[in-house]
């Protein structure tokens, strides 16, 4: 008989699944770990009589699904604390970028910046986010707007890995028009699908390619070049949509039969529809929301009622959403979107799988998939959006490993 390497017992388990049951429970349970995989999980009444080289037990902790953080820009150099201030003064986001700042003036911080200064920045943020239980992160390129930087950036993200955390890396050279290409967008984009995507994606750096649809940024025709040629090299794609004003983005992201559409502040119902006939993940990023001071709240009751999945992520980005707590993205989903406690968990784990096309691996407690695990002094599992700046992971198990 084989023996389990891991076995931890007497715990209550949210596996998340869709077992019909709130929070997918499992009350005073079990869960076997080998090889990095759930091999067993259930009550202990029905806890098979098999041994295990370690077991654990934790009576009065909880066990979630590893968090998963599905739509940062956590790489990049500098910072746009002065922006805040002036948002603070009154200035608008748009006013900010057609002065030179947003986007642009991060990419040409992150252009100037040594990559291990930009490995050592951008790893405190990793670890600010693996230390409230996230063991998978989706880290988007898009401040290089050049071959040379986006390749940087992205090479970071991969290097990052060594810290335990899975990184799914997604480009995002449609981000911004860079300062050579100022009067010249289109030019920008024929450059990124003919010389940066191909050999971005030869070096094998990316799992999925994004963009920004907006005024300020591309136009629906312009992503829909980049989104053909993503398509025609085999790589999903996932849009920045409907975030300033309805143009339309979620609809375009469901014709693309996306992985997300991600902000959605101004999405029509026509959008909503659109998500839910292709089966499209709506990304709600409520850090960006509560920075920038909108008013205009996403279709979260008509997101509802059409059945799209929802998940929620920091977006942590150093102009709009400097938020690098998983946990408080939670609670501003339910304070801010008016999310439920479960849907707030859901959308860390189960729904952000999905987003990130890992829903085979991970999201979810359930035999067979991977062995990411967070393990919480609650309880109820409630609590994850309820509390503010409370410290409450016991253990973070990724592949079945402790860090």
């Amino acid at each position: 008989m084989t023996e389990w390497d891991l076995l931890i017992t007497d715990v209550d388990i949210a596996t998340m699944a869709n077992n019909g049951t709130p929070y997918g429970l499992i009350k005073n349970g079990s869960l076997a770990i080998s090889e990095g995989l759930i091999v067993w999980l259930g009550p202990m009444k029905d806890l098979p009589n098999k041994t295990a080289k370690e077991t654990l037990s934790m009576p009065g902790k909880w066990l979630t699904p590893a968090l998963i953080d599905c739509h940062t820009h956590l790489v990049f150099g500098g910072n746009r604390a002065w922006e805040f201030e002036a948002r603070a003064k009154g200035k608008s986001y748009v006013d900010i970028a057609n002065e030179g700042g947003g986007i642009v003036s991060t990419v040409n911080a992150t252009r100037d910046c040594d990559i291990n200064v930009l490995t050592d920045t951008s790893r405190a943020r990793l670890l600010s986010l693996r230390q409230e239980g996230v063991g998978t992160i989706e880290i988007k390129s898009g401040y290089g707007l050049d071959l040379e930087t986006e390749i940087k950036m992205l090479k970071v993200a991969s290097n990052l890995e060594n810290e335990g955390i899975s990184v799914h890396k997604t480009f995002l050279g449609a981000h911004a028009i860079p300062p050579e290409y100022k009067n010249n967008s289109d030019s920008y984009i024929q450059y990124l699908c003919e010389e940066v995507l191909p050999e971005i994606n030869n070096l094998g750096l990316i799992e999925a390619v994004d963009a920004y649809c907006e005024k300020i940024a591309f136009s629906n025709n312009q992503i829909e070049k980049l989104f053909e040629k993503a398509i025609s090299l085999g790589l999903p794609v996932k849009l920045h949509a409907d975030q300033l004003s309805n143009s339309n983005g979620a609809k375009l992201a469901a014709d693309f039969n996306a992985l997300s559409a991600d902000h959605l502040e101004y999405t029509s119902m026509e959008g909503v529809h659109a998500l839910a006939e292709a089966d499209c993940v709506a990304v709600l990023l409520p850090g960006a929301f509560m920075t920038l001071r909108e008013t205009q709240l996403p279709p979260i009751q008509e997101l509802r009622n059409s059945g799209v999945s929802m998940a929620v992520a920091t977006d942590c980005n150093p102009g709009t959403s400097p938020l690098c707590s998983i946990r408080l993205a939670m609670t501003l989903a339910s304070n801010t979107f008016n999310l439920t406690p479960e849907e707030c968990l859901a959308g860390v784990t189960r729904e952000a799988a999905k987003a990130l096309g890992a829903t085979n691996t991970k999201g979810t407690l359930e035999q067979g998939k991977q062995a990411d695990i967070a393990v919480w002094d609650i309880n109820h599992p409630n609590e994850l959006s309820y509390w503010l700046g409370l410290d409450q992971l016991s253990a973070l198990y990724i592949k079945g490993k402790t860090h």
